[in-house]
């Protein structure tokens, strides 16, 4: 799927300017947006959800100020912009965590993405990564592997939360290389790393983005990717299927970012929005700002979009269901 969009948006003639964005309803936007960032300062989706919000705000004109709602998977910022007034100053960059796992993992949830928001525009990709300290005797995933199936549940990992996308990576990773390992969960991916850096914690599972910096210091050693190819920001990084592990021959489990805004924000604000995205995301430079940060970037049209994260959020129900997790 995502070649064929990656060649759709190559016939889309994206040399867009921003007055185009000034039709979208009458002299929208005339206040600062607010982005919601549904998860803590400093992970992957917070990076990302700064770095568009700004490179928007330069090429238009606008004003968007990032707003930290973090907690219960990334889900309570969504809440709140499920909540917000659809008038176009509300929107959020979610993720397949909050988007369309949440929903099947938190009973006490009363939205679903396809209902309760408006699919804005997708912005760019990451596979997770498992990685661990400099200082850690874990050279590679088999290295792991082995010491988890000598002492089981000894090795520990952190996640950025019990029931995100990227525990339930790890949990799929668990089931094809028949180990088990013990999940520490964490409010976001940075208290995690920290903990990891500490020598507290084995491995760190994350994206690409929540860890990147670390690994371009010395401080962390990346051992595989879960994408079924590369990343291009960590060429020289295995994939689970190259790790030389019995069982993971296939796997290829990625976690995907994405703008959304309440349902019925006006239709001409969404166009525009998608529109000043797919600019943004075809220009050179914001392609290797978000590579710098290990995702791909991305671009969908609205329509493309909002079929994906429909489509996603139903694939992903049996998964959650097999994991067993389940939060009130």
């Amino acid at each position: 799927m995502f070649k064929k969009l990656l060649a759709g948006l190559a016939m889309m003639g994206l040399g867009i300017t921003a007055a185009m964005a000034q039709g979208a309803g009458a002299n929208w936007p005339t206040k600062p947006i607010r982005m919601i960032v549904p998860f803590p300062p400093g992970g992957g989706t917070d990076i990302l959800a700064r770095l568009v919000s700004a490179k928007l705000g330069e090429a238009n004109g606008w004003t968007i100020v990032a707003d930290n709602k973090p907690g219960v998977g990334g889900t309570l910022g969504i809440t709140e912009l499920v909540r917000a007034a659809p008038a176009g100053y509300d929107i959020a960059l979610g993720q397949k965590d909050n988007l369309v796992i949440g929903p099947w993992l938190y009973k006490s949830l009363t939205w679903n993405p396809v209902n309760d928001l408006t699919a804005v525009a997708h912005v760019a990709y990451s596979p997770v990564l498992i990685s661990t300290s400099a200082q850690s005797p874990y050279k590679t995933l088999a290295d792991v592997v082995t010491a988890a199936k000598a002492r089981p549940t000894a090795v520990t990992y952190g996640s950025p939360g019990n029931g995100t996308s990227i525990h339930l990576a790890a949990h799929l990773f668990e089931q094809a290389a028949g180990v088990q390992l013990t999940h520490i969960p964490y409010r976001g991916s940075n208290p995690a790393l920290v903990d990891v850096l500490a020598g507290n914690v084995d491995l760190l599972v994350s994206s690409v983005p929540s860890a990147i910096g670390q690994i371009n210091s010395g401080n962390l050693r990346p051992l595989a990717v879960t994408s079924a190819r590369r990343s291009s920001s960590l060429p020289d990084v295995p994939t689970i299927a190259e790790s030389g592990i019995e069982g993971v021959g296939d796997f290829d489990v990625s976690t995907w970012y994405g703008m959304v805004a309440p349902a019925g924000t006006p239709a001409e604000v969404v166009r525009a929005l998608n529109t000043q995205v797919n600019a943004l995301l075809a220009t050179p430079e914001m392609q290797k700002a978000i590579q710098a940060q290990g995702a791909e970037p991305l671009a969908m049209t609205q329509t493309e979009f909002a079929t994906f994260l429909q489509q996603d959020y139903e694939a992903w129900r049996g998964i959650v269901e097999s994991s067993g997790v389940a939060i009130d």
